[in-house]
C-alpha cells in the first residue's frame, strides 16, 4: 500500500542517502565549530593549555567511541529508528551544556554526552546503506552520504571564524544554532526512516553464538580494515581538531581565512570522494589497489603541505589531501568491508570497525597538544601522523597478501579434491 500512494516518491534507498548526509552535516557542525576559536576559548576560561583545548575533542570522541560496539548491538536487536531518536537526543542535551557551561570541566561533561549521543549514528546510517542501496551504487552513495561531513566541516569552520572570530557572536550561540539543528533533524528522522521489526533471538547456546559472532568479526580482511581505518582516522582528526589553530600559530593566518582555508580539506573531498567511488564501483576487484594508492598519495601530500611555509603551496597542498585523503578512501573501505560482515550482524560490524578507527579521535587531540606544548610546535605530530599512515597500509598490504594467497590454496585444494 506505501509503495502505491508513494509511487511519485524517490525509491527508499535515495531518501535515505539524503537524511544521512543531512544527519551527518549537523553532527561535523558540532565537531568543528570549536576549533577555529580555540584562543577565544582559551581566555574565556582563564588561559586554558593547549592541552586541556584539545581535551574538549577528545571527550567528545571518547564518548564516541564507547558507544560504537554497543549501540551497533542495539541496532541490531532493537531496530535503527529505536536508537538513534534516543542517540540523537542526547547529542542535543549534550551540545546545549557546552553552550552553558561556566568551567571547562562542566564542557568535558558536554561533550561527552554529545559523543556518546553521536555514537549511535555511524551503525545505523552505514548498515542502511548497506541494506538499501543497490550493489552497484554501495561507493558512491557511500561517498555521497560522506560528502555531508565535509560540507558540515566546512560551515562549521568558516561560520566559526567569521561569526565569533570577527566578534559578530559569542562562541556559546553557535551550540545553540547546532542545537536547533539537531531538533529539526529529530523530526526528519521520525518521517523518513521507517520502523522495523525487533530480531527474533532464537534459542541457540550462548558460548557457541558468542564464539561464532567473536571470529566473523574479527576475519584478517576485516583485522586489516581496522587498523588501515584507525591510520586514516588518526591523521583526518588531527586535520580536523588542530589544522586551525596551526595555519594561525604557526603558518600566519588571520581570522576568516583560517576558517576558509582549513575548510578547503572538506570541500575538495566532496568531488576526490564521488570520483573515486565511481571507479571503485566500477572495478571492485581493484578496491583494496584503490585504498592502498590513495593512502600513500595521501600521506606524500601530507608531508609536503606541512613542511612548506609558502602559504600558496599549503593551500594547494591542503585542497589535495582533501581530494585524495580520508573522504575519498573511507566510502571505498566502506563498501569494501560490506563484502566481509555477517549478514545478521552490518551495524555490530561497522561498529567495530568505527570503534577502532575512532580511537585514533581520542588520542590525537591530547596528544597534539601535549606535543605542541612540550615542543612548541605541532610539526612533529604531523610526522607521527603521516608515520601511521605508511605502517597503516603496509599492515593492510601484507594482511591482505596473505588472506589472498590461503584463498588461492583453498581453492587450488578444492580442485584437485
Amino acid at each position: 500500500m506505501e509503495e502505491q500512494i508513494g509511487t511519485k516518491r524517490a525509491p527508499y534507498w535515495k531518501q535515505i542517502i539524503f537524511v544521512l548526509t543531512a544527519g551527518w552535516i549537523v553532527i561535523w557542525i558540532y565537531r568543528t565549530v570549536l576549533t577555529p576559536i580555540y584562543p577565544i576559548i582559551s581566555n574565556y576560561f582563564g588561559g586554558a593549555s593547549d592541552a586541556s583545548l584539545g581535551n574538549i575533542s577528545s571527550f567528545y570522541f571518547l564518548g564516541y567511541v564507547c558507544m560504537q560496539i554497543p549501540s551497533g548491538i542495539l541496532v541490531d536487536r532493537f531496530g535503527k529508528k529505536k536508537i538513534l531518536i534516543p542517540g540523537f537526543l542526547l547529542f542535543g542535551v549534550g551540545a546545549l551544556i557546552v553552550g552553558i557551561s561556566q568551567s571547562l570541566s562542566t564542557v568535558f561533561i558536554g561533550s561527552i554526552l554529545a559523543g556518546l549521543g553521536c555514537g549511535t549514528y555511524y551503525g545505523v546510517a552505514y548498515s542502511l546503506t548497506t541494506e538499501y542501496v543497490p550493489a552497484n551504487k554501495k561507493s558512491l552513495a557511500t561517498a555521497i552520504v560522506n560528502s555531508g561531513t565535509a560540507v558540515g566541516s566546512g560551515l562549521g569552520l568558516v561560520s566559526s571564524s567569521f561569526l565569533v572570530g570577527e566578534g559578530v557572536l559569542p562562541w556559546q550561540s553557535l551550540l545553540f544554532i547546532t542545537a536547533l539543528l539537531i531538533v529539526v533533524m529529530l523530526f526528519v528522522f521520525k518521517k523518513f526512516i521507517r520502523s522495523e521489526a525487533p530480531v527474533v533471538v532464537k534459542e541457540v547456546s550462548t558460548e557457541v553464538k558468542a564464539e561464532s559472532s567473536i571470529k566473523d568479526l574479527f576475519k584478517l580482511p576485516m583485522i586489516a580494515a581496522y587498523i588501515l581505518y584507525f591510520s586514516t582516522l588518526y591523521t583526518y582528526y588531527l586535520i580536523d581538531t588542530w589544522l586551525p589553530n596551526f595555519l594561525e600559530t604557526e603558518r600566519h593566518f588571520q581570522g576568516t581565512a583560517i576558517g576558509i582555508a582549513s575548510s578547503l580539506v572538506f570541500f575538495t573531498a566532496i568531488p576526490g570522494a564521488l570520483f573515486f567511488s565511481r571507479i571503485a564501483d566500477k572495478i571492485p576487484h581493484k578496491k583494496t589497489m584503490i585504498i592502498i594508492l590513495l593512502e600513500v598519495l595521501a600521506a606524500s601530500v601530507l608531508f609536503m603541505t606541512i613542511t612548506t611555509k609558502n602559504q600558496t603551496l599549503l593551500i594547494i597542498g591542503i585542497m589535495a589531501y582533501g581530494f585524495l585523503g580520508k573522504l575519498a578512501v573511507e566510502p571505498i573501505i566502506i563498501s569494501w568491508l560490506g563484502q566481509f560482515a555477517p549478514k545478521k550482524s552490518i551495524a555490530t560490524t561497522y561498529g567495530v570497525f568505527n570503534f577502532f578507527g575512532m580511537l585514533a579521535s581520542v588520542i590525537v587531540p591530547s596528544v597534539t597538544g601535549m606535543i605542541s606544548d612540550a615542543t612548541g610546535t605541532k610539526v612533529y605530530a604531523f610526522y607521527l601522523a603521516i608515520g601511521i599512515i605508511f605502517v597503516g597500509t603496509l599492515i593492510f598490504y601484507l594482511i591482505n597478501k596473505y588472506h589472498e594467497k590461503k584463498e588461492n590454496e583453498l581453492k587450488i585444494a578444492g580442485n584437485s579434491n
